[in-house]
């Protein structure tokens, strides 16, 4: 297969290419000698729940040997990969909620609070006392909180209340409003054990209860709490692509998603003595760039730039330029390992729950978290002189990055009168026909990037306002979507007007895929500004991902529909279609029950015309595509929405 055919990045292409040449192996090469890849898996209906198994339904084996048929096997499988997925962003989401404890305790000296207002206002939510207060106490206070949501014995998750009144009477109406994080995890598990839980539509109401606590708790609390520990984005210039790797610097890649790592290294990296060292090894100075979600993370709070996304973070090693890459958690691939060493980089794990079979680890330790980070610059600065042969592309692009809930908000509507009303009242006068999520990975299955952007540049041209997180985020950044200037004249003249007086692009990164949990509550809080039902589920709005990799974009996908919005994913990524009844539910009869659907397709054209559709459905719902009094939400009407 051709580079063009893998990846639509001109830079990707170029590494790809050279690999090649050199006879590296990277992840498209393993797609090809994995092919072709099993059926069974494809269609999620294989089971390996039980040693009775593996067993496989097929006409002519239409029974697992315990008697499962093919609904409760792949409702099953659903379940399960939901709950990892949960359990992976959830868990970033603990690991978050220790440092900050540790933090408040003087246990993590090396930590600060950077985002004190968002503090206050999380200890208003969280019913705690400020008055005559120190910073440290509350923090400790607003911590313990939030770690017991992961396991706390009774109740439901505190930022459910976020969602609006009538969205938690429905969850509360199908007993789905989630409880404890880790409970929902453990009874997933439980439930698709076998001879439990056999009917397929109480394993899928399960599957919304479990990614609900994601969505509306563990990754809605790693974002909360980041935001204050590392301070809340706000609009900010970057650059994207691996034309941000340098030449006659220390090269460093942080790859992963806590940014608990990434945080300190970023530091490391500024420290004077560094700095010096460096220039004494013969460096120019020392290059921070970010792979994947930590990339995101790290942009958006410093404007540090983006080397690629999950699928470049071989080709980015390929270069020869990197000395040191750091990974923490999630979407490292072991290849890494193989491709590192062919060239002179340092591969370093950092976390002990993600160590790699020989890769040297050194763990990240709150307490002695900025020594630990100038340890791994240190490394990285000895190895500058074992450099090989180096070609980087010359690609890159500037970029935008850094819309938070509250960023935009206050692009709306100012310091002292922040409000949604100018979003709002722009969806009801047409010049934004509504809003569309872009979010996910980036898979070797398709061309690299394209879904992302070519559903990006249909969408904005009809009018479409766009949300980013994650791999989908940088897909764009690298193709000059996240860039103002470039996008605008892309954008169809209602947005574009809207845009340009508000002073944003058309489409707007948002962060990591764990925030995702940013686009939920700017939601619901267009639903509390009113003038658009009084529902998620009645707002012209829809979200897709298109390369999905991970079972967290399933857990994504799940806690958005249970949401009551639309998501889309690409036909040969949602493991569900071996079951012709649990795909009549999740495309179809679901959206009885919760307000939202999936749906598959995988050509992004048709996939954003599936997107213009159902805004167009939802705004004829509401009145608002014919001339007529418009309703206005008093603020009596509008607190009655939220609590």
């Amino acid at each position: 297969m051709e580079p063009k055919e893998r990846s639509s990045n001109k830079a990707s292409q170029e590494m790809i290419g050279r690999m090649a040449e050199a006879g590296q192996q990277n992840a498209w090469d393993r797609l090809e000698a994995q092919s072709p890849q099993c059926g069974f898996g494809k269609q999620g209906i294989c089971c390996r729940i039980c040693s009775m198994g593996p067993c496989r339904t097929t006409k002519k084996a239409p029974l697992g040997v315990c008697g499962a048929d093919v609904d409760t096997i792949v409702a099953r499988n659903f379940l399960r990969a939901i709950a990892a997925g949960v359990s992976a962003h959830s868990d970033h989401g603990r690991t978050v909620a220790e440092v900050f404890l540790a933090t408040a305790k003087g246990e993590a000296p090396d930590y600060k609070f950077k985002d004190t207002t968002k503090l206050y206002k999380l200890a208003e939510e969280l019913g705690v006392k400020t008055k005559d207060r120190q910073i440290n106490e509350i923090a400790e206070d607003i911590g313990k909180i939030a770690l017991a949501e992961f396991g706390k014995p009774e109740g439901t998750q505190l930022m459910a209340r976020r969602a609006p009144k009538s969205r938690q009477e429905i969850w509360k109406k199908l007993g789905i409003t989630p409880r404890a994080v880790d409970r929902e995890v453990t009874e997933s598990l439980h439930r698709s054990t076998m001879g439990v839980d056999q009917d397929y539509k109480n394993i899928i109401k399960h599957a919304s209860r479990v990614a609900l606590a994601d969505g509306w708790g563990g990754a809605m609390l790693a974002t909360e709490l980041q935001d204050v520990l590392f301070g809340t984005p706000y609009p900010g210039r970057g650059e994207v692509n691996m034309g941000v790797i340098k030449s006659d610097q220390v090269n460093i890649i942080v790859h992963g998603h806590e940014p608990i790592l990434s945080e300190m290294i970023a530091a490391a990296s500024q420290d004077s003595e560094m700095l010096a060292y460096a220039e004494k090894a013969g460096s120019k100075g020392i290059n921070v760039a970010g792979t994947c979600c930590t990339a995101n993370e790290l942009l958006m709070r410093h404007g540090i730039p983006i080397a690629g996304n999950f699928l470049d973070q071989e080709l980015v090693i390929a270069t020869g330029a990197i000395e040191l890459m750091a990974v923490d958690v999630q979407c490292i691939m072991q290849g890494l390992t193989t491709v590192a060493q062919c060239y002179h980089t340092k591969l370093i794990t950092t976390t002990d729950k993600a160590k790699i079979h020989g890769v040297e680890h050194i763990p990240m330790d709150e307490a002695t978290a900025l020594t630990t980070a100038k340890k791994l610059v240190k490394m990285a600065i000895d190895n500058y002189k074992n450099r090989g042969d180096v070609y980087i592309p010359n690609e890159k692009k500037p970029a935008v990055g850094g819309f938070s809930f509250e960023s935009i908000n206050y692009m709306l509507g100012g310091r002292f009168r922040a409000s949604f009303r100018p979003l709002n009242d722009n969806i009801i006068n047409g010049r934004i026909r509504g809003i569309a999520g872009i979010v996910g990975c980036t898979n070797p299955k398709v061309q690299q990037d394209f879904t992302h952007t070519t559903l990006v540049r249909e969408l904005i041209k009809r009018d479409v306002l766009v949300l980013t997180t994650g791999c989908a985020t940088i897909a764009c950044g690298k193709q000059g979507l996240t860039n103002p200037k470039e996008a605008l004249e892309l954008a169809g003249p209602g947005l574009r007007e809207v845009c340009e007086t508000v002073g944003m692009p058309p489409v707007l990164a948002c962060g990591s895929c764990v925030d995702n949990s940013r686009l939920l509550v700017s939601c619901a809080e267009i639903v509390r500004e009113g003038g658009l039902g009084d529902d998620l589920s009645a707002l012209p709005v829809a979200g897709a991902c298109l390369e999905s990799v991970s079972e967290k974009a399933i857990a994504i996908g799940q806690y958005f529909v249970a949401s009551g919005l639309l998501v889309i994913f690409a036909k040969e990524i949602l493991p569900v279609l071996g079951s012709e009844n649990v795909c009549n539910y999740l495309f179809n009869d679901i959206e009885k029950d919760l307000g939202g659907r999936w749906a598959v397709e995988s050509d992004p054209v048709k996939a954003a015309e599936m997107m213009l559709q159902h805004i167009e459905a939802k705004r004829d719902a509401l009145g608002i595509n014919v001339k007529k009094e418009r309703k206005l939400y008093d603020m009596e009407e509008r607190r009655a929405l939220t609590v």
